[in-house]
């Protein structure tokens, strides 16, 4: 299910981070969380990446 995501910014697909439990937009620079098995694909709950 999770490679049907598209980033909401880029529109462009996402790269799962086991580790951090994210879905990654490397694009839009932004990490999106998994709480509870659910994607939440929010730009304000979005963790912003460094560069």
């Amino acid at each position: 299910m999770l490679e049907a995501l598209i980033c909401p910014v880029s529109q462009r697909p996402l790269e799962f981070d086991p580790e951090r439990m994210e879905l990654v937009s490397a694009s839009a620079r932004l990490a999106f969380p998994i709480r509870d098995g659910i994607p939440i694909m929010l730009v304000d709950e979005a963790r912003k990446l460094d560069d």
